[in-house]
């Protein structure tokens, strides 16, 4: 994912890996667009961990930060459709 998107190579928006946030520390942010992208594994699909996903995806907002999360796998099996995923979310 990181070689797909880094050097502004997703329609120019500059991305940040592991960018901090608070006491938060996203997978991928750009700020340009105030967009986190998260990659998730199996720790994440539990009932703590979803919780623990919608209170921080809660603070994230309050920063206007919009979250885009993605489940591991889809990233190996469909970068393509992660990335168009991740442009329909810019401000065009």
């Amino acid at each position: 994912m990181w070689k797909a998107i880094q050097n502004k190579q997703l329609e120019g928006r500059k991305f940040r890996r592991q960018h901090s946030v608070n006491n938060y520390i996203l997978d991928f942010y750009c700020p340009d667009e105030k967009l986190a992208v998260e990659l998730d594994v199996h720790g994440h699909f539990t009932v703590s961990g979803s919780e623990k996903d919608r209170l921080r995806d809660a603070y994230l907002q309050t920063k206007n930060i919009k979250v885009l999360r993605f489940e591991n796998k889809v990233v190996f099996s469909d970068l393509g459709g992660v990335l168009e995923e991740i442009k329909l979310k810019f401000n065009k």
